[in-house]
């Protein structure tokens, strides 16, 4: 074995491994594990001071294109286990994909998410591949299932709040049909039926299952804290019975007639309104203007006129009035309920008459908290009982068990949110999906390094400066 002269360690030597000791320690003390200690430390004592382990072999080849390959790769590795302890610890990087929180946040905003707000999710899926999620960008898995650890949060700066944007695990990414992920495994189970969702995979593809932390990343606006009993009643948003103030900047869908003039593109989308949310609906297709006429009232203007112009897109309460005030619209209407989408809320259940217009009373499940179950409200805290928190359930004879006893009630062992989109009548949430434990929370976006406007061209107004660094509320 090889003798270790302490005397002939530089001093230098002796100061990094000072500074690495206080930072595992701190992280020691953070993390509140005393194994980041035991494990890491003995090979910073060997980086710095033993040398026991030939750490950089290619440095006594004679070759200079190793030296010089393995330096780049050690250049690499390096910055690439950086750039992934940053992500597990201080923050991560995520793109807005849909108009769920427009106008609040774009389609093509690039968001710095915060982990310390709430405080870092430790990893419970250990085995996956750095700096990729769920899967890699070629396809493939790109984590193992296996191990699996408990979920940890550690200490942050604080703790989620009522009205909070929250980047989080979808919760109903548990169970995925690969060929079609949109909509979730559950509601096409509740479409279709379970025995063709798995019983077609030209159709649905494999199904699988996937790990808290490698589920898909979504990102809501927080409307209903644990505890509370929320109700929606024709889009306005009641908790504990209080009417709440809607976001400044939410949108509902509203179709609006003119006298037959046609908006151009351009005022438009000096509007706010993405390419990808007008739908015009002429007098050359008077079969569907039948059917909106018919929900809204929409009456032909004259006999020289027919149906006119009946325009149908997201609108905030400014440009709304933008609209109602216009010189050539006649009449703007809301889009009524039951809205159009032709999917179910949650929970998915017949018995449940609910609508993404009206929606509730439900309560929201709370950690420690005990509610009484019974047949007709089991469906709403069905999946938090057996999915979220790993219990047997099941209904024989009329009768609730769980984990194999009786139960007519069960206590809760995490807190739960109820998120919504403020594009309100685009937003797949809550209503749709139920709600997320808090183990899927990931963070909270502070920034907005990036934003890239999709409707636009390179150099004629792609890129959006003026969001560059901005704090969405």
């Amino acid at each position: 074995m090889k003798k270790i002269d302490f005397k002939s360690v530089k001093q230098r030597s002796w100061v990094w491994l000072a500074i690495y000791t206080i930072v595992l320690i701190a992280m020691t003390v953070w993390i509140g594990s005393v194994w980041v200690f035991v494990i890491l430390w003995p090979f910073f004592f060997d980086i710095c001071i033993t040398h026991l382990i030939p750490w950089r072999w290619w440095e006594r080849s004679d070759s200079v294109v190793l030296k010089k390959v393995m330096g780049l790769i050690e250049d690499l590795v390096v910055v690439f286990l950086l750039v992934h302890l940053l992500n597990i610890f201080l923050f991560q990087q995520f793109k807005i994909p849909t108009s769920s929180l427009e106008k609040t946040y774009l389609v093509g905003d690039h968001l710095f998410v915060s982990k310390l707000s709430y405080g870092p999710r430790l990893p419970m899926t250990p085995l996956a591949f750095p700096l990729v999620h769920n899967q890699f960008p070629w396809g493939g898995q790109a984590y193992s299932e296996k191990p699996q650890f408990a979920y940890k949060r550690i200490p942050g700066f604080g703790e989620v709040e009522r009205g909070d944007i929250v980047v989080f695990n979808f919760p109903a990414g548990d169970t995925i049909a690969s060929k079609v992920t949109n909509p979730d495994y559950y509601t096409l189970v509740a479409l279709y039926g379970r025995e063709r969702i798995w019983g077609d995979p030209m159709t649905f593809g494999e199904v699988k299952y996937r790990p808290v932390d490698m589920r898909d990343h979504y990102v809501k606006r927080v409307v209903g804290m644990p505890g509370d009993s929320l109700q929606i009643i024709a889009n306005d948003l009641y908790l504990n019975g209080e009417l709440q103030e809607a976001p400044e900047l939410q949108q509902l869908n509203y179709f609006v007639q003119t006298d037959g003039f046609t908006f151009t593109t351009e005022e438009l989308q000096k509007q706010g309104i993405s390419l990808d949310d007008i739908m015009l609906l002429d007098g050359k297709n008077k079969a569907y203007n039948d059917l909106y006429n018919y929900y809204l009232g929409f009456e032909p203007v004259s006999e020289d006129l027919g149906y006119g112009a009946v325009y149908h897109f997201p609108l905030t309460e400014e440009m709304k009035d933008y609209f109602t005030h216009h010189s050539h619209v006649l009449k703007v209407a809301v889009e009524p309920s039951p809205d159009f989408s032709g999917f179910p809320t949650f929970p998915l259940d017949p018995s449940f008459e609910w609508t993404r217009d009206d929606y509730g009373p439900i309560w929201i499940p709370r950690k420690d908290a005990t509610v009484r179950l019974t047949l007709e409200e089991l469906p709403i805290y069905e999946r938090c009982i057996r999915n979220f928190e790993r219990h047997q359930l099941e209904v024989i004879d009329g009768k609730i068990y769980i984990d194999g006893r009786p139960a007519d009630t069960y206590t809760f062992e995490m807190d739960y949110y109820f998120m919504m989109g403020d594009n309100r009548h685009n937003s797949a949430d809550s209503r749709a999906w139920g709600f997320v434990p808090e183990d899927h929370i990931v963070g909270k976006p502070v920034h907005v390094w990036l934003s890239l406007d999709k409707d636009k061209r390179l150099f004629h107004g792609k890129v959006r400066w003026n969001r560059f660094f901005s704090s969405p509320k």
